[in-house]
Order: C-alpha cells, then structure tokens, then sequence
C-alpha cells in the first residue's frame, strides 16, 4: 500500500534538572509543500519568536487540515521512577494515540536514538531536526510546547528562574537549587550531585 502519511518525531527536555519531557509529532502527506511553512529547522538553532511564529503557521495549516500534530509531555516522576527512556517512548505512544495513526499508512522519522512502536514502518536519522523537516517541525512543537509550560511554573516557583533557563543546569539554576532546595517539578534522578546548603 501507499504511505499515506509521512510522520515527523522530536523531543524536547531530554537534559534538564526539571521540569517535563516533551515529545512533537507531526504528520503531513509526502506531497506537503513546505513553502506553506518556511524556517522549519532544528529548534536549538531557530530563535524563540521565530519557533513561536513557525507553532503558529502550524496550528493555522491544522486548522486547514493541511497538517496534523501532537505534543505530549510526561513529568518528572515518571522520569525519576522509569528514567528518561521510559518516559520518551511513553510520550511517541501518547502522540501515535492521539492522531489514531495506522502502521499501514504510515512512513515514521525519527531524530537521533528515538525509535516508534515496532509495528510501525520508521528510520531513524542522526541529526534528524536538520535533515528531514517533518522531524524539524517536531521538534519546534515539542520545544514551544515544554518552553511555554516552564514559563508557566516559573509564576508558581519563582526562586528558580524557569523562565529563563526552561529548567536546564545553568550556573544561576544550580545555585538556586543549592540555596533553596528542590520543588516538585525538579527531577530528583538529576539533581543528586548538588550539595543543598539549607
């Protein structure tokens, strides 16, 4: 049969001290004109607004029915309790969940060391975010999606600055980490080598 569908897979927030990982995927036929679409690239390497404009031509492609795609983000405990692994493959699941999608119909992509559920037909592509722009696309929603959610907690746990660094090990997270302890969206597995001074 005819692939149907070409399906992209990121994530976002593999290295964090906190906050969730986040997983995109993003699903478009294999005639998809990208011009629709423009800048679509790895998320690390694209600026915030230009990722918050490239999240919003997606919705609006969506809406359309030009395109589909998924964010699903799995917290801390779950990581802390079944790892990082666990919790990546747990959130592709969620994803392929939501769009109903069908192995028969779909060609899946995958960066790095991801893999799908082995019923599915997939590559997965080293650096994939650059080579493929279904992946690139994935990992943008994944990213805007756990960024927006960081900024969010960061009202509710303002002694860390989240909203700057998304949770990430930076030397003003570390120290607030040490000077005030761990809240309950920091992962547990990743802070251990941390002396808390209180």
């Amino acid at each position: 049969m005819k692939t149907k569908y070409i399906i992209g897979i990121d994530e976002a927030g593999r290295g964090p001290l906190a906050g969730p990982v986040s997983v995109g995927l993003v699903q478009v036929a294999p005639d998809f004109d990208w011009g629709m679409i423009e800048g679509v690239g790895d998320s690390k390497k694209i600026t915030p607004p230009k990722r918050e404009l490239i999240f919003k031509q997606a919705q609006d492609l969506r809406h359309h029915r030009k395109l589909d795609f998924a964010v699903a983000m799995v917290g801390p405990s779950v990581i802390d309790k079944q790892g990082i692994s666990f919790a990546i493959n747990l959130a592709i699941s969620r994803c392929i969940k939501r769009l109903k999608l069908k192995p028969e119909e779909c060609f899946i992509k995958l960066d790095g060391s991801l893999h799908a559920p082995q019923e599915f037909s997939q590559e997965t592509i080293i650096k994939g975010d650059d080579k493929e722009l279904a992946i690139g696309l994935a990992s943008i929603m994944a990213k805007v999606t756990r960024d927006r959610y960081m900024v969010r907690i960061a009202r509710r746990f303002t002694q860390y600055g989240f909203e700057q660094h998304m949770g990430y090990g930076t030397k003003d997270h570390r120290a607030a980490i040490a000077q005030c302890g761990k809240c309950p969206i920091h992962r547990a597995t990743y802070c251990k080598n941390i002396d808390i001074v209180v």
